[in-house]
């Protein structure tokens, strides 16, 4: 067994991003300016498009585009009960209605066919969220909205990487949502960062991040003196400080790099684990690329003779950080009791959400963490 433990979801921060921080220390810039900027411009850029918009969270970010697309109360927001709770909060909170579609079992992604029937005279747009990093079937998902002229969130907390039919995730929709949250392939530690290619749109989601106001703090000053800044609605708190960017624009310069050491850890995984009785991650198509954000295994407690959480339990046991992606979104309390949602109208996200584990899956680990990863598995399935 390791003698230390092995953190699930554990970033790799190097030097560069070291350096810039303790920069915004020594110049005494630490909230929104110049870094964040820069951090929009280069995540545009490996994205793509015109616009990125930077944010304290990809939640923060979830919201904003609710809320920039005027969303109304009444309205409903097509999305996957295999997700993390703040797709739905963002949509709460924008004052709109939840609907949950089924996943499809092998992608674990939202499955189009389960969006189409869950569209009604009040449906305004769908948000599909690349589970894991692997794409959703955007050509199907667009195609629905067009006919029924629906707006597209995409929610990419897993799918920096992403490409679907060489395209970039994110910029299919007319809003895309990336996270920067400690765990994820790129980290600000907190973060999020909103892509558009609709220039309105940007500039609002601007706006309404830092309290509707007319300019940053750090934009007042030209060459003509200090220009005020107006109000023009009400918006939220939810701008990203340089501190955080400092980390990110560093880390976006290594993403292909980080990428395919991700690539190498998850083939070791699936040829090590090849011959247990837990179902791997599907292939995905040859015209798209997968995040490899999430490495998910299934484990079944009448094939593998243990249940997910006690191989949970296994693994930490043996110093081995593991993660749940996810519970079914009805399963969890409040959900149920506010909406009337129950897990068995969505089979087959609520069979997966009881079974599926993650297993580490970062830059930062060696070949001799992947081999522990590979050991304490095989262990707990013996």
């Amino acid at each position: 067994m390791r003698d230390s433990y092995l953190v699930f979801g554990q970033p790799l921060i190097e030097q560069p991003e070291i350096d810039e921080v303790l920069d915004c220390l020594k110049t005494a810039w630490l909230g929104t300016g110049p870094k964040s900027a820069e951090f929009e411009r280069r995540i545009a850029t490996y994205k793509g498009v015109p616009h990125a918009v930077a944010l304290n969270s990809c939640t923060a970010g979830l919201h904003l585009a609710c809320v920039v697309l005027d969303l109304k109360p009444g309205d409903e927001v097509i999305t996957t009960p295999m997700t993390f709770c703040a797709s739905i909060n963002a949509i709460v909170h924008a004052g709109a209605q939840p609907v949950l579609a089924d996943i499809d079992p092998i992608t674990m992604n939202i499955d189009p066919a389960s969006v189409l029937s869950a569209i009604t005279p009040r449906t305004r747009a769908i948000m599909p969220v690349h589970f894991a990093g692997r794409a959703c079937d955007m050509d199907a998902l667009m195609a629905i909205a067009r006919q029924h002229n629906l707006k597209v969130i995409e929610d990419c907390a897993h799918a920096i990487e992403t490409e679907y039919k060489g395209q970039k995730a994110g910029t299919i929709g007319d809003l895309g949502v990336l996270s920067f949250y400690s765990t994820k392939n790129i980290v600000t530690g907190e973060g999020g960062m909103v892509l558009t290619r609709d220039e309105a749109l940007a500039k609002r989601a601007k706006m309404m991040g830092l309290h509707g106001m007319s300019a940053d703090a750090w934009k007042r000053f030209d060459d003509e003196g200090y220009m005020h800044y107006d109000v023009e609605e009400i918006g939220f708190k939810y701008n990203m400080m340089d501190l955080q960017a400092a980390i990110g624009m560093h880390q976006i310069e290594r993403v292909e790099k980080w990428w395919r050491r991700r690539q190498m850890i998850w083939q070791r995984y699936m040829e090590a684990l090849a011959d247990l009785p837990l179902q791997l991650p599907a292939k995905w198509p040859d015209d798209e690329r997968h995040g490899l954000h999430l490495f998910t295994v299934q484990v079944d407690k009448r094939r593998c003779g243990i249940s997910r959480d006690d191989m949970l339990m296994s693994l930490h046991q043996q110093n081995i950080g593991a993660g749940v992606h996810y519970q079914a979104i009805p399963e969890l309390r409040v959900y149920r009791e506010r909406f009337g949602w129950n897990s068995d109208d969505y089979p087959n996200a609520k069979a997966i959400g009881k079974c599926t584990l993650s297993l580490p899956l970062s830059p930062k680990l060696s070949d001799e963490d992947a081999d522990d990863v590979i050991a304490a598995v095989r262990s707990a399935l013996t």
